[in-house]
């Protein structure tokens, strides 16, 4: 929803529109990598209700194959977008993660966005592998080589310390651009208004797993990164102006 303000304490927000949406990280990555490739293979858990299966069919519309494990009950989050595009979010309900593996073999890439040990274990298959700081418990109990970590540097949900064999460790400052083994990368020109910065930083991990795994050098693969992160942001919702070459 749209909102005046983020409420402090004791404060009211008065919101001028709302939209639903399925997102998340993994969703927001499948569809960018789906844009980029021209396909994405989504392995996922969702609620097996109303909104699991609703979400199921948009993510399909978006050029998604969708493959879920229906369980549980879909986790929900309420997302303020304030008048500089930043947004605040609330999650309800426990994460679902994917429990069965799914049969990998083939893939030239994978990002790895939540799910047991065990998946993770069997993604190392593909010839790159990608990861997100989200699900760190598991990245260390899962104990593979990492050809790629990204994740927020200013999210405390998202820090790393070490720990994990790392190929390439990449840490988004948000406008500030992003940290690539210690190297500093400036941000995209923004292509436009600035409407809703949601789907940012899992776009450009999208687009850096995506360039990296194909071939292109750092600098090719940050410089692709870094525009999909802008792109993203002149849109309403994080699928609307995501990155496309077609």
């Amino acid at each position: 929803m749209l909102v005046d303000h983020v409420p402090g304490p004791g404060q009211i927000a008065h919101a001028d529109a709302d939209w639903a949406e399925p997102a998340g990280g993994g969703a927001v990555v499948a569809a960018q990598l789906a844009k980029l490739a021209g396909a994405c293979d989504f392995f996922t858990a969702l609620g097996d209700d109303d909104l699991g299966h609703r979400s199921a069919e948009r993510l399909a519309g978006l050029g998604i194959a969708v493959h879920p494990e229906w369980f549980g009950q879909t986790r929900r989050a309420f997302v303020q977008v304030d008048a500089h595009g930043e947004r605040t979010i609330t999650t309800v309900g426990p994460k679902l993660r994917p429990r069965a593996v799914p049969p990998l073999d083939g893939y030239d890439a994978i990002f790895f966005v939540a799910g047991e040990p065990d998946v993770l274990r069997a993604a190392r298959v593909a010839r790159f592998l990608a990861a997100t700081p989200r699900e760190l418990p598991t990245l260390l109990e899962g104990g593979v080589r990492l050809d790629l970590l990204v994740g927020s540097g200013t999210d405390p949900g998202e820090r790393y310390d070490g720990g994990l064999d790392v190929g390439l460790l990449v840490q988004t400052e948000g406008g500030l651009g992003c940290v690539a083994d210690g190297r500093r990368v400036e941000p995209a020109p923004v292509p436009g208004p600035v409407a809703d910065t949601y789907g940012a930083g899992d776009s450009f991990a999208a687009a850096l797993c995506f360039a990296l795994a194909r071939g292109d050098d750092l600098d090719e693969a940050l410089a692709l990164a870094t525009r999909a992160g802008a792109a993203v942001i002149t849109g309403k919702g994080p699928f609307a102006a995501q990155l496309s070459p077609f």
